[in-house]
């Protein structure tokens, strides 16, 4: 596939996207009050009781090597520091959910009922344990906390921070299928220091977890829809920092952070990405369109700059038009490495 066919499906999909966010949440803004306090009714959830001893090396050591594929270019598995006990990854697969309650076009998420959404959730979740019996499969909602606007907004950022309300009932939805919870950052103008620290009285929760998106991260100015942006490993830092923190003062598991990509410009310098105990990274595939450009796409960018943990993203409209398909459990799993984060849209 030529690289400006590449280009040209993936500008299609974060034009479109972008300017169904900013339509979609425009009906909404006056029920938002973005700049003001909003009170916040966090679920409460127990401390979880972190072993004192450390993880069986030799195991964690195996799985990452499974996940490799027996990888011969020395990049798969990465050597990072051990997590904390507790660690998600490689333990387990998680499966999720993407998408904005206010929006039927952002996300299977937001598009179907709860009932009908948590039942197709549990039906992937089921497929993909099927698929690879070797690792537990567990059920996620990635819900997108903060997303970017066309229109600059009150603070003149760029970004719409979405109501505590809304998130609750993520949590709520959560709990009843014992599901993990990403909450998910599209800065704007702003950083992602600024947005994920809005954050942390849901990050603190053993259960929530970060993503961050650098398509929507503008920073020369130009309006969110017009360029696809960018994280520097220093803005990635930012993030593993806060969770890092919360981690520590918490007393929590590590954190699992997602970072989505799907061009060269989207991460810079990611030789300078921190990898530390306390947070796992997975640089997540986005984008849609044929087989091939994705399997491209995914060789270009994940497997060629290794960070930790690799993710793909499947969309269940934009993967199977045009006389395409989505790719199955199956034909991921022949991938190196297996990605252990699986997102559909």
């Amino acid at each position: 596939m030529k690289q400006s066919s590449n280009t040209f499906i993936l500008n299609i999909f974060f034009l479109s996207s972008l300017l169904f966010v900013s339509s979609c949440n425009k009906s909404r803004a006056k029920d938002i009050k973005i700049e003001k306090t909003v009170k916040k009714t966090v679920i409460a959830t127990s401390k979880p009781k972190i072993a004192s001893h450390a993880i069986d090396t030799a195991d964690y050591n195996q799985r990452m090597l499974a996940l490799s594929t027996n990888d011969t270019s020395g990049k798969w598995p990465v050597k990072t520091p051990y997590p904390l006990p507790g660690a998600i990854l490689p333990y387990n697969r998680i499966i999720a959910f993407y998408g904005n309650l206010y929006s039927k076009r952002m996300g299977i998420l937001g598009e179907l009922p709860k009932d009908e959404m948590l039942k197709q959730l549990q039906s992937e979740v089921t497929k993909w344990q099927e698929a690879d019996s070797a690792i537990k499969t567990i059920p996620a909602l990635h819900y997108i906390a903060i997303t970017a606007q066309g229109s600059p907004g009150k603070a003149n950022l760029h970004r719409m921070r979405m109501p505590f309300k809304q998130i609750d009932t993520i949590m709520n939805w959560a709990k009843s299928i014992n599901a993990l919870v990403f909450l998910d950052i599209q800065v704007g103008h702003s950083s992602v220091k600024e947005e994920a620290s809005t954050l942390e009285s849901y990050l603190k929760l053993p259960n929530v977890h970060l993503g961050i998106d650098p398509e929507f991260s503008l920073k020369n100015g130009e309006k969110p829809g017009t360029k696809i942006g960018t994280f520097t490993a220093d803005d990635i830092n930012d993030a593993i920092d806060i969770l890092v923190k919360i981690v520590r003062e918490n007393n929590l598991p590590p954190k699992v952070l997602i970072v989505h990509r799907f061009t060269q410009g989207m991460v810079t310098n990611y030789k300078k990405i921190k990898t530390v105990p306390e947070v796992q990274i997975v640089m997540n595939m986005d984008g849609f369109g044929s087989k091939v450009l994705k399997r491209s796409t995914y060789l270009r960018y994940i497997y060629k700059e290794p960070v930790q943990f690799t993710g793909f993203k499947l969309f269940y409209k934009n993967d199977n038009k045009n006389g395409w398909q989505m790719y199955t459990p199956e034909e991921l799993l022949k991938f190196t490495p297996k990605p252990i984060y699986i997102q559909y849209q």
